[in-house]
């Protein structure tokens, strides 16, 4: 009987299955608590628009027509609230998409940056809330691990362990003829190590698209080079007015993993089915645990 026969038939005889395994099952262990924090964190991202909108200072309605209050009325104004503090930054820009003066306010070391209404002399809070300077947090550490621009880097080669799962679990997933109609959904009335298994193997089906277009996606976002480089190669330079096919799958690349779309449906899809990989990796452990750990410790006791 020829191997792919048996991988066909009795996939767990096959020795290429078992290396492929033991690659899925290290690779996962070893990148799991990155999985999980990139997991989280760009689940909230994908509402990082509106929770940005949710905690921002909030701004009045812009007015083109109505009078503005002067820049030494609103210094005044500030300086009457904060009398203790000294005014060294007043913004002059009102605009449609942002429409408060910010004026920044420092006192022996402490720094104060407030938005004022600019048609009041209101004091409407800080330029920069807590929930924001939150968000920023997770956006950083999503986006660069808190490591700034070299960040990107690992967070690419990171990626590429993420893509290594999706192609090493789509090997493993064939549970045989008889079996794998039971591994596309999990069954509830069993013990909890078997649910584990049943959950893991199908939200690893039924998931596997989008952690390979993460884990594709992320490469390109962290190490962009040889993307960029192969768009070149394949399309030459852009048109003077336009873009070559490489540009626009490069653009739905990115548009894609971050899945902020303004279908609310689509864009909570992302958000549920971006916390997946943190569930396979809990799922991925309690079966590791059970399976090997566990009999383990039976064993040497």
């Amino acid at each position: 009987m020829a191997w792919w026969q048996r991988w066909v038939r009795q996939p767990q005889s096959v020795s290429f299955r078992r290396a492929v395994f033991q690659i899925h099952l290290w690779t996962g262990l070893l990148a799991g608590l990155y999985i999980v924090v990139l997991s989280l964190t760009g689940s909230v991202m994908v509402y990082r628009v509106e929770l940005v909108r949710f905690f921002a200072t909030p701004r009045p309605q812009f007015d083109a027509s109505a009078l503005r209050r002067s820049t030494d009325e609103l210094r005044a104004a500030a300086q009457r609230m904060y009398p203790d503090y000294v005014i060294t930054y007043i913004s002059d820009a009102v605009t449609r998409r942002n429409p408060t003066i910010e004026i920044r306010l420092e006192r022996r070391g402490e720094t104060k940056e407030r938005l004022f209404n600019p048609y009041t002399g209101e004091d409407l809070g800080d330029s920069t809330t807590a929930g924001e300077s939150f968000l920023l947090w997770v956006a950083s550490l999503h986006d660069e691990l808190l490591l700034d621009r070299d960040g990107r880097f690992w967070n690419g080669a990171g990626s590429v362990l993420v893509t290594l799962l999706a192609l090493t679990g789509s090997v493993i997933w064939w549970p045989g003829p008889g079996r794998w109609r039971r591994s596309l959904k999990p069954k509830w009335s069993t013990s909890w190590p078997r649910f584990s298994w049943d959950l893991h193997s199908a939200l690893g089906f039924w998931c596997l698209g989008f952690v390979a277009l993460w884990g594709v996606s992320g490469i390109y976002l962290g190490i962009p080079e040889p993307f960029t480089s192969a768009n070149d190669y394949l399309f030459g330079p852009p048109p003077e007015f336009g873009e070559t096919p490489g540009d626009v799958f490069l653009a739905w690349l990115a548009r894609l993993h971050f899945g902020r779309w303004r279908n609310g449906p689509l864009q909570a899809l992302w958000a549920v089915v971006g916390l997946v990989p943190a569930v396979l990796f809990a799922t991925g452990s309690v079966m590791w645990w059970n399976r090997v750990v566990r009999r383990t410790l039976r064993k040497d006791a």
